[in-house]
């Protein structure tokens, strides 16, 4: 029998509002269903011959194919990570180390997620050269200026699909024609693309794609790196055994990669589904009340080219991390263009990238729609919203 805390605890979780869905998205109950029985009765190693080994690799083989439908690729091409940042990791540093080339050079940008830009900073430390684009104001980079910074020791080049912050779109097919031009390998992030817009990496010119399970409503500690079939082999970052053919050692997560390839059928369902326009639909439904109903508010990214499910605003007077907490408490979650709340003191290294002035950067929010919300959900949220910001501004006036 639930106590008093308990009822309370599970009340306040029922009535949740969830717009964080970049960050992390909940699991969807029929991948659940699915991962159940592997955690149970499916628990062989994939790598045994026996019979429990084998039922094991046929849900694995059942997993690659189902992922690889997803992005238009072959069963082959898919290799299974731990996740985005293990993905972004083996494409990065796996061509990187593999290279014999003198001065070998390395083209991201200013934008990319920590999971890009840290190992850069470790291949800086054993010679490497890393060329960082700049991003314009509107979060895109410069394809002219990629073309000028390619040299002859340019040995990849590793640019996002979508920002996770902002939601801008880079274009990607642009950039894997100038990178096929000159023979480079092309990497992107699709880590925030991949289930929430269409992917097919036979019409994207791309040799590496990487995926994560949990921001498309699968578990998480699971994800995939597409890898283009015909290409030199990578310098394994995890070294063990035979798994994902040499290239990612470690037995597999059967369970977590049964769970991704039920949530890479399902938001294949959804994307070729009447319901694809939903979020976008949804996002502009939320950003038409927002300008309506709050003065002096500014989109952060780009308006046309961006992800259909991702707002950040600034609103002028008020404080993020303020408003971040009286929406929670309110039982709406959310997050901040500040990166105060993940233990940094330092603001968004995207936002200042981008230009954007610290007072903006101290009052924006980012709000990432996700499949299950729905618009009497906006209405509440807007109608919380504009008080906690009246509120906010006034109690800004005061100190000031």
């Amino acid at each position: 029998m639930l106590g008093p805390a308990s009822r309370w605890l599970e009340d306040f979780i029922l009535q949740k509002i969830y717009l964080d869905h970049n960050a992390t998205t909940p699991l969807h109950p029929e991948v659940l269903d699915a991962m159940l029985p592997v955690l149970g009765e499916f628990f062989g190693n994939p790598s045994s011959i026996h019979s429990e080994g084998r039922k094991a690799r046929v849900l694995l083989d059942e997993a690659r194919e189902r992922v690889a439908e997803l992005v238009g690729a072959g069963p082959g091409e898919i290799i299974f990570t731990s996740g985005g940042t293990e993905s972004n990791n083996l494409a990065l540093l796996g061509v990187a180390l593999g290279q014999k080339k003198k001065n070998a050079r390395i083209i991201t940008c200013d934008i990319e997620h920590p999971s890009i830009l840290n190992p850069c900073k470790q291949l800086e430390q054993l010679g490497f050269h890393i060329d960082r684009l700049p991003v314009n104001r509107e979060g895109r980079i410069n394809l002219d200026q990629l073309r000028e910074t390619i040299r002859d020791s340019t040995v990849l080049i590793s640019l996002q699909h979508a920002n996770s912050e902002v939601g801008t779109l880079q274009d990607v097919e642009k950039i894997g024609e100038i990178a096929a031009e000159k023979s480079i390998p092309f990497h992107t992030d699709a880590v925030q693309t991949v289930g929430k817009i269409p992917m097919d990496v036979k019409k994207i010119p791309v040799d590496f794609l990487s995926i994560s399970s949990h921001k498309l409503n699968g578990p998480k500690g699971s994800g995939a790196l597409f890898m283009k079939r015909g290409l030199s082999a990578l310098f394994p970052t995890l070294s063990g055994g035979n798994q994902e053919k040499k290239r990612r050692g470690g037995t597999e997560n059967v369970a977590g990669i049964v769970g991704l390839g039920i949530a890479s059928e399902l938001a294949k369902k959804h994307l070729e589904s009447d319901a694809r326009n939903s979020l976008a639909n949804l996002r502009e439904y939320f950003s038409e009340r927002i300008e309506d109903s709050i003065p002096g508010v500014t989109l952060l990214g780009d308006r046309e080219f961006r992800l259909p499910n991702t707002l950040n605003l600034s609103i002028d007077g008020a404080n993020g991390e303020a408003l971040l907490i009286g929406l929670d408490v309110q039982g709406i979650s959310v997050s901040t263009g500040s990166a105060c709340s993940s233990g940094s003191s330092l603001p968004s290294h995207v936002l200042t990238a981008m230009q954007v002035p610290e007072h903006r950067i101290n009052s924006s929010l980012r709000f990432s729609l996700g499949i299950s919300n729905t618009k009497e959900e906006i209405d509440v949220v807007m109608d919380t919203l504009a008080r906690l910001v009246s509120l906010n501004r006034k109690d800004s006036r005061v100190v000031g």
